[in-house]
């Protein structure tokens, strides 16, 4: 869905940033990537534009790892993995199709409640640092 947007060119370029990457940056990571291009920008003005942008429906946080919020642009439904060792967060490959309508009519039937959105993420140790652990 394309959402029209008359955004400043911070907000623009914020925006661009987040939906470019696929590392679930946190705000400082987003802040340290324009600082270099846009001399006046703030971390500030990186916190309230990602919120603003969630309250838009334009990015999601996928919650907090290691104790800094991660955002997401994709808003479409899919899980994520997060590694307990260095807290790369990853959408999991075909994780579209984990995830389908069935399982929002199955808590809204068991729970009786009217499900509107839902997170999911697996936790372990990604290859990486699995490799890393060998050594």
């Amino acid at each position: 869905m394309q959402i029209k947007r008359n955004f400043s060119a911070k907000r623009e370029a914020i925006y661009d940033t987040l939906a470019s990457t696929k590392t679930h940056p946190t705000a400082e990571w987003v802040y340290n990537k324009l600082k270099p291009e846009i001399s006046d920008l703030s971390l500030g003005t990186v916190y309230r534009n990602l919120t603003v942008f969630k309250e838009m429906g334009l990015a999601k946080s996928v919650g907090v790892v290691n104790g800094q919020e991660r955002f997401d642009a994709d808003m479409s439904p899919h899980p994520h993995f997060v590694c307990t060792k260095c807290f790369k967060v990853i959408d999991v490959p075909n994780g579209r199709n984990f995830v389908d309508g069935n399982i929002y009519d199955y808590v809204s039937r068991e729970c009786n409640v009217n499900v509107e959105t839902h997170s999911i993420t697996f936790y372990g140790v990604c290859s990486s640092c699995a490799e890393q652990d060998k050594e």
